[in-house]
């Protein structure tokens, strides 16, 4: 007999539930990215409903695990209608299958010579765009396995590829789910923050609804991060070389681990009763380091030539030499260089950005404190948002990685940027697709005004106030 006390309670939620089901529906079935109208509205009508679902039954951890599933299924059957990645992603599958190395050859080279190595070649030569057919792809081993897995399972249809692609991303976020729940109970954090990743408009649209493998890139991210929690470097390491051969973004906290191995506040001031201690610590950081690398070396192996490493370095220097949306510090710096130089400043700035994320990335390693898991994915928070602050191109779904990582601070910018973001699209309402820079600006300063406000005004919050926030 259900319990009448308990329905009582929920229908209210429930109600912000069934709402929410409309609009996710809504949003992917019958959306254009031109319309950004409707865009706007669904986007913040979902969020108010994800804040007051999280506001009213946060500590219903079964209710928020079946919603969070159920608004991910809901996507399962559509065609994803604000990202033209999916095409790219089929593509390179379909040439794995094929026989093909897909980092030697741009789709462009195979359309223009009449060439269709693949099933539907002109359907997704069409669909990617003429960005994405031009360059050679950047799609790390990990990444295009789960590209395989779709064209294996619907090698010939565009439909069923996106199907199976979306249920890898789902399952992945199930693992995030697992594995964040344990990371947060192991940190004496609460584990209802796992759904501010889990149950955000943000991270189901982008990932679970564009098809962005972030999710997956995630997955073994925290899941090193709790085995590195329980001592486990070893499987940590192999775990974040797979993070990294999902995506390479997770290559810039390889410096931050330092402090965490050594965990001293001057590791090379120490006494001689110390020096076994530290030689230890010492020998398992150079250990994590060396299979992180190895392992990524492994997964690259069979696609490696010296034409492989020519193209793909030359892609993905494009990100930093060709490539700009939705930029903060760097569209400042462009206004900046016009005004005595008049063009290209991103052949000119781009250079300079790895250098300046580089140091200061050195900087929060070897003068911050990193010593407990809280501090350290603090840090890791710190580095990537730094670099996102500085980068030529961010594209929405890249925040994905900060939201998951501020789940374990006590810093709520990255949440406040998952909503703002969602404008950034508003660059597709015309037809040049042309960005209005009003509009990044508007973006960016609530964003900057929320870090600011943490990071250097906002007085450190006791664990009490923490545990009693969403």
């Amino acid at each position: 007999m259900p319990n009448l006390t308990y329905l009582k309670s929920i229908q209210l939620p429930i109600l912000f539930a069934v709402i929410s089901v409309f609009f996710y529906v809504s949003f992917a079935y019958d959306l254009q990215r031109t319309d950004y109208t409707k865009l706007i509205l669904l986007y913040g009508g979902l969020f108010f409903l994800f804040y007051k679902l999280l506001q009213s039954v946060k500590h219903d951890f079964k209710l928020l695990v079946f919603l969070s599933i159920l608004f991910r299924i809901l996507f399962l059957f559509s065609i994803p209608n604000l990202s033209q990645d999916f095409y790219r992603f089929i593509w390179d599958g379909r040439m794995i299958l094929a026989g093909f190395n897909p980092y030697l050859t741009t789709v462009d080279f195979f359309i223009n010579n009449n060439q269709f190595p693949v099933h539907q070649a002109l359907e997704l030569h069409a669909g990617m765009g003429p960005l994405s057919a031009g360059h050679y792809t950047n799609y790390p081993p990990i990444n295009q396995l789960c590209f395989v897995i779709a064209g294996l399972f619907a090698g010939k249809s565009i439909l069923g590829s996106v199907v199976i692609m979306r249920a890898i991303i789902i399952l992945a976020d199930i693992g995030i789910l697992y594995f964040g729940k344990k990371l947060l109970s192991s940190l004496k954090l609460p584990v209802h923050h796992i759904f501010w990743y889990l149950l955000n408009p943000f991270i189901i649209i982008e990932l679970t609804g564009n098809l962005h493998f972030e999710a997956v890139m995630i997955f073994f991210l925290i899941w090193a991060m709790y085995l590195l929690q329980k001592g486990k470097w070893i499987a940590a390491a192999i775990l974040f070389a797979l993070s990294v051969s999902v995506k390479l973004i997770p290559l810039i906290f390889l410096p931050v681990f330092f402090q965490y191995f050594i965990q001293k506040e001057h590791p090379f001031k120490t006494s001689r009763a110390e020096l076994n201690t530290l030689f230890s610590r010492l020998l398992r950081l150079s250990g994590f380091y060396f299979i992180t690398i190895a392992v990524i070396v492994l997964l690259f192996l069979p696609f490696l030539s010296a034409k492989f490493i020519d193209n793909y370095t030359e892609t993905v220097g494009l990100w930093f030499r060709n490539f700009e949306f939705n930029a903060s510090i760097y569209y400042l710096a462009r206004a900046y260089g016009y005004t005595f130089r008049g063009y290209n400043e991103i052949a000119v700035i781009g250079k300079i950005i790895p250098i300046v994320v580089l140091s200061v990335t050195l900087l929060i390693t070897f003068f911050r404190k990193n010593k407990t898991p809280i501090q350290f994915m603090s840090a890791m928070l710190f580095v990537l948002t730094f670099y996102y602050f500085t980068a030529t191109t961010v594209h929405p779904w890249y925040i994905a990685m900060l939201l998951i990582l501020s789940i374990f601070t006590r810093y709520k910018f990255p949440l406040v940027w998952s909503f703002m973001i969602i404008i950034s699209y508003l660059a597709y309402a015309n037809s040049n697709n042309t960005e209005n820079l009003w509009i990044i600006g508007f973006e960016y300063l609530i964003v900057y005004g929320v870090f600011i406000w943490e990071v250097f005004i906002k007085k450190h919050p006791q664990r009490k106030s923490i545990e009693s926030s969403l």
